[in-house]
């Protein structure tokens, strides 16, 4: 399988020699998933010590979604099949529902790092910084990095094309943003001791994660229109200055770690 992607480099995966065994061997046209597999690694990657078991379980997953995740890029997401991704991946149908219960799966293979990420922002914050406060610092800090985890990188333009073509990837993006929101509600909760029946905590995850939903949706729109990451990076500094303007006090010194 080969795909131009911007900038006219052209991709392909070497198909395993063996079902039980990928073959993981990469060739100078692989990049094209390679680059949107780092961005879903860096999802999350703090996995903890594995045995052989788990480790070719976890290759063969991430080969199968690399696959996938190529042909969707080529193709768009409705256009292909379960059984193609199985044939490209040299496995059975079976094995790929095994691994990714739904087409979607495929898609969004890491986004369990991704629903956990503002919660640990906020578990993780600083003495005498509040919640909102350690969620913008963070943000800055990967918006200053340039970082691919936020969509800053070469080649994201085709990413969201995906998604934007796909109804079922939408939708998905706005559940993943759900259990986000929902996770981070929990934290809040948690963290200020909140009682049963106290709104403060859902209210707070609600501004929070308008803040960082609204980052997003706007790098991906300008990421779309094939801008420069590191000039889509300078512009996002100052939008994430504006919406920390508009955040009520409330809302900034919520959940302050009392341990300064």
């Amino acid at each position: 399988m080969v795909l131009t992607i911007a900038g006219g480099a052209s991709f392909a995966v070497m198909a395993p020699e063996k079902q039980s065994r990928p073959n993981f061997a990469i060739t100078p046209k692989f990049k094209r998933t390679q680059v949107f597999s780092e961005v879903k690694k860096l999802a999350y990657d703090d996995r903890m010590a594995e045995g052989l078991r788990e480790r070719k379980k976890r290759q063969t997953r991430q080969y199968i979604s690399d696959v996938a995740t190529g042909l969707f890029l080529e193709k768009g997401f409705d256009a292909v099949t379960i059984a193609e991704i199985a044939a490209a991946s040299d496995v059975s149908v079976n094995t790929v529902y095994n691994y990714f219960p739904a087409k979607e799966d495929l898609f969004f293979d890491r986004s369990e790092g991704v629903v956990d990420r503002l919660a640990r922002y906020v578990r993780g914050r600083d003495g005498g910084e509040s919640a909102a406060a350690a969620v913008l610092r963070e943000l800055r800090a990967e918006v200053e990095a340039v970082s691919p985890r936020l969509g800053l990188m070469e080649g994201y333009d085709r990413f969201m094309t995906v998604v934007h073509g796909a109804h079922t990837l939408r939708s998905r993006l706005w559940y993943i943003q759900q259990e986000s929101q929902a996770n981070l509600r929990q934290a809040l909760g948690e963290e200020t001791g909140a009682e049963d029946g106290d709104d403060m905590p859902e209210l707070v995850a609600g501004q929070i994660c308008w803040v960082h939903s609204t980052l997003m949706a706007w790098i991906g729109r300008e990421m779309v229109k094939g801008r420069a990451p590191a000039e889509v990076s300078r512009e996002a500094l100052v939008l994430l200055d504006d919406m920390e303007g508009l955040l009520s006090e409330g809302v900034l010194n919520y959940a302050v770690r009392g341990d300064a």
